[in-house]
């Protein structure tokens, strides 16, 4: 009886673990990326998150961003980092505010049987009224394991983060969203 016990505490206690994305790090490609459109004076205000989102994975717990913020703060944050190490973030006199919506946001830790991937949709929407949606599916080994898989699915968020910001950056449109009188 003993041993039941221990080890439905056991199992109970490993049900409990919750799986963390890193802190954002900047992206040397986003970097040299923001440096070449040339415009400053960018702030980044709230970003709202998609209609529906489970964080639960496997069983083994949920995955939650660091520091106790959102998912799509934790977005965010990641473009005003960047937009802060480009040279290009100011909150006390901006030209243009860029705020967003992450549309879409899922991730499953077992595409076929050892894989994951993090589907994510943004809109960035600008004050000078312009706006433009990307979208990135990452795809990354997760594992069998559940402990495994969901430990390698949070660390994903990571480089599915930076690719997503990488695409609206890179994206043709997205000077338009810099400039006090769009063209």
């Amino acid at each position: 009886m003993k041993r039941i016990a221990l080890v439905l505490t056991v199992l109970s206690l490993n049900a409990c673990s919750t799986f963390t994305p890193q802190r954002y790090s900047i992206s040397a490609d986003n970097n040299m990326a923001l440096k070449a459109i040339g415009v400053g004076n960018i702030n980044v205000g709230a970003f709202s998150g998609p209609s529906s989102f489970d964080r639960a994975c496997r069983g083994a717990g949920p995955i939650a961003p660091p520091d106790n913020m959102s998912f799509e703060a934790y977005i965010q944050k990641a473009l005003a980092d960047e937009l802060k190490v480009a040279g290009m973030y100011d909150d006390k006199a901006p030209k243009v505010t860029l705020t967003g919506a992450v549309e879409k946001l899922s991730f499953s830790s077992s595409r076929g049987l050892t894989g994951g991937e993090w589907d994510i949709s943004l809109r960035v929407n600008s004050s000078n009224g312009k706006s433009l949606s990307v979208s990135e599916h990452y795809e990354f080994e997760s594992g069998f394991i559940a402990d495994t898989a969901c430990k390698q699915t949070a660390e994903a968020y990571l480089p599915a983060v930076q690719n997503i910001i990488g695409k609206a950056i890179k994206h043709p449109n997205f000077k338009g969203l810099l400039l006090t009188q769009p063209n």
